[in-house]
């Protein structure tokens, strides 16, 4: 008697079965709300400068809020939509290879 086959996702993906496809667009999804999120964040703070430098009324302020304040917002953004995706991947990558998420 012949063991049955193993399961295995990265079949499923290379053979493009229904199932394989939905793998696929489970990590694009987490990708995308990942982008939008980054973005919404950024159009968020975007949007709201014009308010926040017409309260200010001050010419020095201003700069100080575009060439200091908005940089490090600027990288915890970016910081935080890498690690988010390289997260996605890493799961998607562990859920191919059969190996159980921590």
């Amino acid at each position: 008697m012949r063991p049955l086959p193993r399961y295995r996702p990265q079949a499923e993906i290379d053979e493009q079965t229904a199932l394989g496809d939905a793998y696929v667009r489970s990590l694009m999804r987490g990708q995308l709300r990942a982008g939008l999120t980054a973005f919404g964040v950024l159009a968020l703070v975007a949007g709201t400068l014009p308010l926040a430098f017409a309260a200010l009324h001050d010419a020095t302020a201003v700069w100080v809020v575009l060439g200091v304040a908005a940089y490090p917002l600027l990288t915890l953004l970016g910081w935080w939509y890498v690690r988010r995706a390289e997260r996605n991947e890493r799961d998607f990558a562990r859920l191919v290879k059969g190996r159980p998420f921590p």
